[in-house]
């Protein structure tokens, strides 16, 4: 039957992803993987590829029996066309370290982070996964060639950070009767102070590489990972335009707040309200049960079941989660909570210090992100995605459906009424703004010339950031390209099937209708949401 061939083949391709990256299986729940680390060296990588190249020729020829089934092979067709032309010809495993070494390090953070499940298991895997670390990255260093130079940066901050987590490691997941235990904790951080240094000796040469993929490279990503029509020199424009929009109406808001001061001062005079350091969890707490508790009462969308917890940053993480940051739970895991990680100022911190961090949480913006992170946004699109019987949905998620579902949500849910005071409503464009200007830097540092300090540059006049943060954001950037234009570009394309799903269903349409009906495709691709609803262009 053409179903059991289809299912087959996706049967085959999630084995492979999980035999190859043994850290996703752990992060979606898989079990049986979770000791290993996986292999990037160059003939592990060509025999992944074969095997990837094998199933996607499979997928193209084989029948397929329903549009849902379609749309299906599409997406896992264009999630494989982009894993084999960035390892083809981006090559993170040659050009990029901190493609190592975050992998050794979520290894091992997602078996500390996962707590609900059995501690004797974890600890076991981790003592595994800790004596694979010195060959891992050993192959890292014979794998690595010509890398960019902003990618050495970043690792080499990484690898730094790495320490703490084998710290916590042994001091929380040593395993029962094993002896050597100790000293697979010291052989791996020994092999990270090892890679720390290579990184830093690498530095000091003078071998560098280009981290612009090129406007070919980029349009591909657009159309296999995105499923969009839209290639850079449209996105440019697109961009340029979106951040005269919106610095336009964040100018009129922060007007209507203080007309005799420029909004940039606005802002900045608003970050002086933030919780205490002390508070800082309970407010965030409070703001996502605010969220929850309005998009039931609204009747905005379908609120599936699982817990959403909001905590302080474990210590191990903090330097790797400097402000905040969600963790889904598994796709396939039996638990349903996410976590949401808040980073309060160290004890012994500084006031300036304390401050600066603080001035990151204003109270008027706090609402906005915890509807992004938590409802309606990323943790119940989750919940929904890892919810659907076909595991293709479960997932595939591309960024320009998931980040743009949670930007998109932060608008929508203004226009509900969540936001209760004009500051608020300023906060929202202010971050649309930040949205914005990630389109423009996004396509302009891979395919038009733009260099790292013009970018961060660009992030300081227009979005206001203090530029240590411009310049963490943009070496992201450079690492992650098609990523961050996701945001804006993802919102651009749901807003635009909102309008053609309303115009189909007429009088009967519903915000809760709309919504369930694209959730049920968990995190592919806009396009190819509205072709299975039957409203393709």
């Amino acid at each position: 039957m053409a179903a059991t061939e289809f299912g087959s083949l996706v049967e085959s391709y999630l084995d492979l992803l999980w035999n190859v990256d043994p850290v996703a299986a752990t992060a979606a729940g898989v079990a049986g993987y979770d000791g290993r680390l996986g292999a990037y060296d160059a003939e592990a990588v060509q025999r992944y590829l074969a095997a990837l190249k094998s199933i996607g020729g499979s997928l193209e020829a084989c029948d397929v029996e329903s549009l849902d089934d379609e749309v299906d092979r599409t997406a896992l067709l264009g999630e494989i066309r982009t894993a084999v032309h960035r390892f083809e010809h981006e090559q993170p495993h040659v050009r990029n370290p901190v493609h190592w070494v975050s992998h050794v390090l979520e290894g091992l953070h997602l078996l500390l982070s996962f707590s609900t499940r059995p501690r004797a298991e974890r600890a076991l895997a981790a003592a595994s996964r800790l004596r694979e670390i010195p060959s891992f990255l050993a192959n890292a260093q014979a794998t690595l060639l010509e890398c960019p130079r902003v990618f050495v940066e970043t690792a080499s901050q990484v690898a730094a950070q790495g320490f703490a987590v084998v710290d916590a490691v042994e001091q929380e997941l040593t395993p029962e009767d094993d002896a050597a235990f100790p000293q697979s904790c010291a052989d791996a951080r020994k092999a990270l102070a090892e890679f720390f240094t290579y990184l830093e000796d690498f530095l000091n040469g003078s071998g560098t590489g280009e981290f612009a993929i090129g406007e070919e490279a980029f349009n591909f990503r657009l159309h296999y990972q995105h499923a969009l029509r839209s290639t850079a020199p449209e996105l440019w424009r697109y961009g340029l335009h979106l951040v005269e929009e919106v610095e336009q109406d964040v100018a009129a808001l922060a007007r209507s707040i203080d007309a005799a001061t420029p909004w940039q001062d606005v802002v900045a005079r608003l970050r002086e309200d933030h919780p205490s350091g002390r508070g800082l969890v309970e407010a965030y707490h409070r703001q996502m049960e605010r969220a929850r508790q309005f998009v039931a009462a609204h009747d905005l969308v379908t609120v599936p079941e699982g817990r959403l917890d909001v905590v302080a940053t474990p210590p191990f993480l903090r330097p790797l989660i400097p402000f905040a940051a969600y963790q889904p739970p598994g796709a396939f895991a039996t638990d349903r909570t996410g976590t949401f990680y808040v980073t309060p100022p160290a004890a012994d911190a500084s006031a300036p210090q304390r401050d600066r961090l603080l001035r990151d949480h204003s109270t008027h913006e706090l609402c906005s992100t915890a509807l992004h992170e938590g409802y309606p946004g990323h943790h119940l699109q989750f919940l929904t995605a890892h919810a659907q019987p076909r595991p293709v949905r479960k997932v595939v998620g591309a960024a320009v459906m998931v980040e743009g579902w949670a930007l998109y949500c932060e608008e929508m849910m203004g226009e509900a009424g969540f936001y209760t005071s004009p500051e608020e409503r300023l906060f929202q464009k202010v971050a649309l703004l930040w949205r914005a200007c990630r389109v423009v830097v996004d396509v302009g540092l891979h395919t038009r010339g733009m260099s790292f300090d013009d970018a961060v540059g660009f992030l300081v006049d227009r979005v206001h950031f203090e530029r240590a943060n411009a310049e963490a954001e943009v070496r992201r950037y450079c690492a992650e390209p098609v990523y961050q234009l996701s945001y804006a570009v993802g919102r651009r394309e749901l807003l635009s099937l909102r309008s053609a799903y309303r115009q189909a269903h007429g009088s009967a349409f519903s915000l809760r209708g709309f919504h369930d009906a694209i959730l049920r495709f968990g995190g592919l691709p806009v396009s190819l949401i509205r072709w299975g609803l039957g409203l393709d262009e």
